[in-house]
Order: C-alpha cells, then sequence, then structure tokens
C-alpha cells in the first residue's frame, strides 16, 4: 500500500522468482499524478509507460505506469474511457515521460493532457489519426497498413542569438550504424543544445506480438536488440512467470545468470575498444575487439549461439551446460582478467586518452536522478543502483540475492567514470561467472507452464546497459494480447543531449559512445 496525498491505492506483490513488482490500479487520473509526484518526491523514477486497446473485454483503453522505487518497482494501471482517451501530463514531473507519453500516442492513441504533442514513432508511415495497436487498425499482410511513406517534417526547437547556428547531422550516417537524426545548436564549435529525432528504426515488433503464442513471442523478444538479448528474454520469461504464477527451477536461474554476465562482458569489452578508437587509440580497438571475439566464440561453443539468442525462455532455458564447458568458462576469465587489467593500465597511463575523457560528458547525479537514468551511466555518476544488488529495503531477484554483487560507480560523471565504470564492471562479472560455475547446483532447467487467459505480468532485469523492463498481458485464447518491451536508452538518450552542452561538436562521437545507446530497442 503506498499513500498518495490524500488517496491510498492498494498495491499487491507480484509472484514469481523475479524482481519485486507491486500491481496498483488508480481510480483516477488525478491519483495517477497525485502517486507520479510521491514517487518523485521519494527519489524514485519513472521506469515505463505503455498503453493497451482493452475494448473487446473492458470497454476502453489502459494506460501503465512503471515506477522505479527504491525497494522494486510499481505497476500502476489507469483505465481510460473508449472516447478521446486521455490522462495527465506526467513529463512536469518526470522529463523521461515526454517521449514514452508521444510514442503511446503515436501507437495506441491515447494522448496526455498538455506537454509535448510532437509525434515521436509516426515518421510520415502512416496517418495521424490511425493507430498501429488498436484492434481495430487494419494490417495488410506482407505489406504493413499498405499506407505510402511520406517525408515528414519535424519541430526542432530552434535557438537564436549572434553567432549561433545549426548543424544536422543524419539520420544517415557515414558508417554501419543505425539511424537517429541529430540537430545541433552551436556558436562556433560549442555546443549550446542538441535535440534528437529518433523513431528511424520502428519495425512493429509490438504488434507481431498481438496474437503470437507464447514460444514465439520469447524468439521476438531476443531479438529487439540484439546486444541485450539475455536481458531482454530474462525479463520476458520473469514476466510470463509472474502472470502464469509459476518459478523457474534453481538451475536455470544460474544459467540465465551466467548468460547475462557474458552478454555484460562482451559488450563492455567492445565499448572499450571503440572508445580507444574514437579517442584516436586504434591499438585499444584491435585488442579489446580480439578479445570479445574469443569471448563469443566461447560463447557459441558452451551455449550453441555467438549471443545467446532463443536460450532463455519461460519457464527456465534451453541449453545446459557440462562441467568441461563451465571449466571453460573459468579458464577464460582468467586470461580475459589478465589481459584486460594490461589494458586498463595502458588506457590509465595515456595521457592523450585521459585528456579525450576527463572533464568530457558530464552528467551529476541530481541530473541523473531528473532523468529516470539507470545502468552504467547512473553508476557513473555515483548513483548506487543496481538491480542485483542488495541496499536498503531491497532484495535482489534469486540467484543474484546469494551472489553478494558489487555494484562499480564512479562520481565524476563523464566519459573518464564511464570507461572507468566499464572496466570495473567486467571485473566483477568476471568475478561473478567463476561464483556461478563453482555453485552450479544439479536439477531441471525447464518447467512448462500453460498460460493463464487474462493474466499479466513484469519483468525487469538488469541488463548491461541499464534496466530492461518487459510487460506481458494473454489474451482470453491464451495467446499474448500485449507485450511491451521497454529500453534503458528511453530515459539515457535525453541525458546524452545534456551531456553534450558546452562542449564542442568533435566531441560528440566520444560522448556518444560512452553511453552507446540502442537505437532499435528505444524505437519499437
Amino acid at each position: 500500500m503506498f499513500l498518495c496525498d490524500d488517496t491510498t491505492i492498494d498495491f499487491t506483490p507480484q509472484p514469481g522468482n523475479g524482481a519485486p513488482v507491486w500491481r496498483g490500479h488508480a481510480p483516477s487520473g488525478d491519483d495517477l499524478k497525485s502517486f507520479a509526484a510521491a514517487v518523485h518526491l521519494a527519489g524514485g523514477r519513472m521506469a515505463a509507460i505503455w498503453g493497451s486497446d482493452e475494448r473487446r473485454r473492458a470497454g476502453g483503453f489502459r494506460l501503465n505506469c512503471v515506477f522505479g522505487l527504491e525497494s522494486g518497482h510499481a505497476w500502476l494501471s489507469l483505465d481510460l474511457p473508449a472516447d478521446e482517451p486521455c490522462y495527465p501530463d506526467l513529463s512536469a514531473i518526470f522529463p523521461a515521460a515526454n517521449r514514452m507519453q508521444r510514442a503511446t500516442r503515436d501507437m495506441v492513441g491515447i494522448a496526455s493532457e498538455g506537454g509535448d504533442q510532437r509525434p515521436w514513432l509516426r515518421h510520415g508511415a502512416w496517418p495521424a489519426d490511425w493507430y498501429p495497436l488498436r484492434h481495430d487498425a487494419v494490417h495488410e499482410p506482407g505489406m504493413g497498413a499498405g499506407f505510402e511513406n511520406l517525408p515528414s517534417d519535424y519541430d526542432f526547437v530552434q535557438v537564436g542569438g549572434e553567432g549561433a547556428h545549426e548543424i544536422p547531422v543524419g539520420p544517415i550516417h557515414a558508417g554501419i550504424i543505425e539511424p537517429g537524426h541529430f540537430r545541433f545548436s552551436v556558436v562556433g564549435e560549442r555546443v549550446l543544445r542538441l535535440e534528437q529525432r529518433l523513431g528511424y528504426q520502428h519495425k512493429g515488433v509490438e504488434r507481431l506480438f498481438i496474437g503470437a503464442d507464447m514460444g514465439h513471442g520469447a524468439r521476438l523478444i531476443g531479438r529487439v536488440s540484439g546486444d541485450s538479448t539475455c536481458a531482454y528474454a530474462w525479463a520476458y520469461a520473469d514476466a510470463v512467470e509472474a502472470a502464469c504464477g509459476v518459478e523457474a527451477p534453481p538451475r536455470a536461474l544460474l544459467l540465465r545468470a551466467l548468460m547475462l554476465e557474458r552478454e555484460r562482458v562482451a559488450n563492455h569489452l567492445g565499448d572499450l575498444g571503440a572508445l580507444g578508437n574514437d579517442a584516436a587509440f586504434a591499438f585499444g580497438l584491435t585488442q579489446f575487439l580480439r578479445l570479445k571475439e574469443d569471448w563469443l566464440r566461447l560463447n557459441a561453443q558452451a551455449f550453441g549461439h555467438r549471443f545467446m539468442m532463443d536460450r532463455i525462455v519461460p519457464g527456465g532455458v534451453t541449453v545446459d551446460v557440462d562441467a568441461p564447458a563451465l571449466a571453460a568458462v573459468v579458464e577464460q576469465c582468467g586470461v580475459i582478467e589478465r589481459a584486460v587489467k594490461e589494458l586498463r593500465r595502458l588506457y590509465d597511463e595515456h595521457p592523450g586518452l585521459q585528456d579525450r575523457f576527463a572533464t568530457t560528458g558530464v552528467i551529476d547525479a541530481a541530473l541523473a536522478r531528473e532523468l529516470s537514468l539507470s545502468g552504467m551511466a547512473a553508476r557513473a555518476t555515483g548513483m548506487l543502483l543496481d538491480g542485483r544488488a542488495h541496499r536498503q529495503g531491497y532484495t535482489p531477484p534469486p540467484p543474484y540475492a546469494g551472489l553478494g554483487v558489487r555494484p562499480a560507480t564512479d562520481e565524476r560523471g563523464d566519459v573518464a567514470a564511464r570507461v572507468a565504470v566499464r572496466f570495473d564492471e567486467v571485473f566483477e562479472s568476471l568475478r561473478l561467472l567463476r561464483v556461478i560455475a563453482a555453485g552450479m547446483i544439479a536439477g531441471e532447467t525447464r518447467i512448462e507452464i500453460v498460460p493463464l487467459a487474462g493474466a499479466r505480468g513484469l519483468g525487469v532485469i538488469e541488463g548491461w546497459r541499464g534496466e530492461v523492463v518487459v510487460g506481458v498481458e494473454f489474451g482470453s485464447d491464451g495467446k499474448l494480447a500485449r507485450v511491451h518491451p521497454h529500453d534503458p536508452s528511453w530515459q539515457a538518450w535525453p541525458a546524452l543531449e545534456h551531456a553534450v552542452m558546452k562542449d564542442i561538436v568533435p566531441d560528440f562521437p566520444l560522448i556518444n559512445k560512452s553511453f552507446n545507446l540502442s537505437y532499435s530497442g528505444a524505437d519499437l
């Protein structure tokens, strides 16, 4: 039970062995806004927002809001009428709600009362009065909605004044990267303001979930953002298991953690190399990519897939590892640890790298909290926020509750801090992998799950980039009625806009890489 001003909202704990989640229903929009204000006052954060079309069952629409609290997550729903569904603007309380609200309107037609009304995911591919996630939205098989994809204008915020001008970058870039538009307002080379326009990677995944069976949903979720396939798959599995009231076996949880930590190490190795390269230290890139390649090859040998796709599923895992594979994992941890320690010494003692890293792209803890930031970028501002680790009032889900995760933090908030946190997290994950391998218990690796009609669940996993959230709802036929995957990049992209202020345009690639945010995961 959480108290919001004069209104008491009853919450019930979600079943399952995932991260702690409490479910509640807001009687009105004012109650939702009051609860959001209370969470903000308590130092909480906005974790996710999405909408669903409930007209076939409840006669209207539903808004779902997930708030991050010190003790876990509160999942609050608000029922809305079928005609002109709207709710109070939450972006004045949590700035991170801005883009989520706009995406919810574009996809479902649920609008906020006030706030930024510009489109976010709609780029001229469908009319303003057509909503892809409504039940009555007609989709032609193999052709999407059948609308002509027209160019669309976007009302960027303009900065005036003597000497100010704009530099548009993207959405097509001079490299094999995903599309995003960055509009810099500058004086000389100094950045006054950055505004992003994303959504070019929108691929209709949320629509593909509707009507799919649970197994097909597991395959889809692992492809939302390929560098976080284990995090998404585990969050989806937790959501399904919570909805169906089952718990995955202990050995399966250990195997999930083994894969998740290997995913974390792989991404940090790649990013540390890319960060060196962006600061003209190509040697760092070649060495870290060599280590990452060795790491991925062992993934393929031990789990049958370099990125471990389709290995984590509702009910457990689809792959087991034997004693020789675990021994190979432990042996590789020692090899990688020795190599990364030597490379860290080179990075720390290289004057050119440190000159580029230090005091570049700074955000502080106060801003990180205001923007509901999570993950590595938040910990690089000194925040002790890690869903795998114990904190006051919070016990992490198994198996992390028994692993004693030591969160890596750095208070500087700049590129150098984000590099340091990555190094520290690599070493901590290597330690965890050894502990998991040594403590692997016998037992089954998967149980069967029978979908429950109308059931819903929420999964939250600490991925390598931050907090991955997946909401799941089953229809009356046992098929998926709604699945919403949420990437931590939703909150981190606005933080990047702040991080580049007062730096120079040539520093943007380095600052951008220090966050390494997902376009595909954010632009569903």
